[in-house]
């Protein structure tokens, strides 16, 4: 089913504090049934508490018939690759910059959909160039698709990373670093963005304007996965696009019920709701964004060589 990119919840990483644990991790994947007309049991690994991973909860309302699944949830992205690569988890709401990473490790991971856009944000007390912040302390997300960014600003604006002093800290700590004056500006995910903004942070440049653009996450399996049940896939990756056209289209009916299940501040989430796209497609501009994230994170040392859009992208099954 096809889906446009819609404008979403951002990233509310301070919610995720704990996560169900996964049993099991080191065993092997549960065969699909081969016979025709069983239903098939998919076991999709998430994120807890962040709208943005939320599309596995909401699966089986949507699931095309022959597939019924049961969500995992983890507790970091690069946790939701290893998954993966174990065969602990069948697919994955994931980022894509961890993905990359893993397949440029020879690991066996595709990108099959789109999942969201966006949620980025570069905040500081009123600077509008990177040069008004040289010599100063920036929060990073250390291998996220946001230092990524950041990096390529720094390149665009003419200067260097050693420029800054530039210091990894946890996403749950970054928007209380910067209330508290330990960093002078971050480029950082939401919802600690919002709520940066509501204490008074403006956004220093657009986070967006690099060749990755709003790139952010997508719906991971493995090859080994896609060559042995085509079929399931595409009734997974047709569900997820079903879930997604839904949320996209009906925030309203599920956000409430997301915030009593795991907690938070809905109108901190509804205020970030202008920096969030869900999507479904692997549109060309789509799979162009994720060759430029590889070839960004080959040129700043993230990994070694960076894989083409064939060996990250399986443009098969989505729209």
């Amino acid at each position: 089913m096809p889906s446009r990119p819609h404008r979403l919840i951002a990233t509310a990483a301070l919610l995720a504090a704990s996560a169900l644990a996964l049993a099991g991790c080191a065993g092997s994947p549960e065969p699909a049934p081969a016979a025709e007309g069983e239903t098939v049991t998919v076991k999709i690994g998430t994120l807890r508490g962040q709208p943005h991973f939320y599309q596995p909860f909401l699966y089986a309302d949507h699931a095309v018939d022959g597939v019924e699944f049961e969500v995992v949830t983890l507790d970091t992205t690069p946790a939701l690759s290893d998954a993966l690569t174990s065969g602990s988890i069948d697919f994955a709401i994931s980022g894509v910059t961890p993905s990359i990473a893993s397949i440029a490790q020879d690991r066996d991971l595709k990108v099959v959909a789109s999942a969201a856009d966006g949620g980025s944000g570069f905040i500081g007390n009123g600077e509008s160039s990177l040069e008004e912040l040289t010599g100063q302390k920036i929060g990073i997300i250390q291998g996220s698709a946001q230092e990524v960014a950041l990096r390529l600003l720094i390149e665009d604006a003419g200067l260097q990373p050693e420029d800054f002093e530039l210091t990894a800290i946890p996403v749950p700590e970054m928007a209380t670093a910067f209330a508290a004056g330990d960093i002078a500006a971050f480029m950082g995910v939401e919802i600690g963005v919002s709520i940066a903004k509501g204490n008074g942070g403006e956004e220093v440049v657009d986070p967006y304007s690099t060749p990755i653009g709003k790139v952010n996450i997508g719906l991971i399996t493995t090859g080994a996965y896609i060559e042995e049940h085509p079929d399931v896939v595409q009734k997974v990756v047709d569900t997820h696009a079903a879930t997604t056209e839904y949320m996209a289209d009906n925030i309203d009916e599920w956000l409430p019920g997301m915030v009593e299940e795991f907690g938070g501040d809905q109108s901190v989430f509804e205020s970030a709701l202008e920096n969030f796209w869900l999507r479904s497609d692997l549109s060309d501009e789509y799979v162009g964004q994720l060759e430029a994230l590889a070839e960004a994170m080959a040129s700043i040392g993230l990994i070694d060589e960076a894989p083409t859009a064939d060996d990250i992208v399986d443009t098969s099954f989505a729209s």
